[in-house]
């Protein structure tokens, strides 16, 4: 069963169960959901997830991701759900102290969308010693790329990630992609990330979910590659990808950036024998391309240009 209040979200994916509108701010409407279905555990994605609003309008952040997962938790609790996946983020680490980040690296956010994750992993913690609701809490780096039958991918409004702005240019449906600042400590000046296909993270998800209900106590893992690609470097294997040129422009730093986030996700594969199969860039980049295309042409054909 999906409970989505369809903010963000689309019905249309939503393809193998139910799905019950609502949202987390709305504890009565909760109650009733979790009193029809009495779910075993929860998948909790429900978060605002844009850094640089995070920062123009905390109070919008604090009161969804924090305020709003309490409602889920008291909701959970009522109804006798036990374990918890949580959507996690590699924001809650900040600057990097290190080339490769460990889930023992210091959570030091500094925007309040990193904040409010941090805060949700201490409470969980809390949540298991006080009322023994386990959780995982999966500590994204960044999600990308569609499904391989390119019936899902990235579909946001307005679109802020860099792989679909990256090819809505490519496919000359914006003017150019903006890139970040160029003056970054990295070999090319823009910023380095580490991209994990969401394939791999369903599988993830999965993985976590099956050692909850096997047990497992309350406990964080990074999802990612180990591998860090720069922004220019994604833009140079889009542009071969497409076989399309890509204009860019460049401009200052966003608030709230760290140079370099790239995981170390070790324990996953040797806690949960998870490890990422499809997150070399090429795929990502493929995958979400043929998603795009896919997508661009049927809103052609439902909505023709007319001369």
């Amino acid at each position: 069963m999906v409970l989505d209040n369809l903010v963000y979200g689309h019905a249309s994916s939503v393809r193998w169960g139910p799905l019950e509108v609502g949202d987390l701010a709305d504890p009565q409407r909760l109650a009733e959901v979790f009193s029809r279905y009495r779910p075993d555990a929860v998948m909790h994605f429900a978060a605002y997830a844009y850094v640089g609003e995070s920062v123009e309008d905390p109070a919008k952040y604090y009161q969804n991701n924090v305020a709003g997962t309490l409602n889920l938790l008291a909701a959970m609790r009522e109804s006798g759900a036990g374990q918890l996946v949580f959507s996690s983020t590699c924001a809650s680490y900040g600057h990097p102290q290190t080339d490769r980040i460990a889930e023992s690296h210091p959570q030091v956010p500094i925007n309040p969308y990193g904040r409010s994750k941090l805060m949700m992993e201490q409470i969980l913690a809390d949540y298991s010693s006080a009322y023994g609701l386990r959780s995982i809490s999966l500590r994204y780096f960044n999600a990308a790329g569609a499904d391989a039958d390119a019936e899902i991918g990235e579909d946001h409004d307005p679109e802020t990630h860099l792989i679909p702005i990256i090819l809505e240019a490519a496919a000359g449906r914006r003017p150019s992609v903006q890139v970040y600042g160029t003056d970054y400590d990295t070999p090319d000046g823009s910023c380095i990330r580490d991209y994990i296909h969401v394939t791999d993270l369903a599988a993830a998800h999965v993985t976590a979910l099956a050692a909850l209900m096997q047990g497992h106590p309350t406990d964080v893992f990074n999802l990612g590659t180990g591998r860090g690609a720069s922004v220019r470097e994604v833009i140079d294997r889009a542009a071969a990808i497409t076989g399309r040129r890509i204009p860019v422009v460049t401009g200052p730093r966003r608030p709230g950036d760290p140079a370099m986030l790239v995981a170390d996700a070790t324990r996953a594969g040797e806690i949960l024998d998870w490890a990422p199969h499809c997150s070399d860039l090429d795929t990502i980049l493929a995958s979400a391309w043929r998603w795009h295309q896919s997508r661009w042409a049927d809103d052609d054909q439902a909505s023709p240009v007319r001369p």
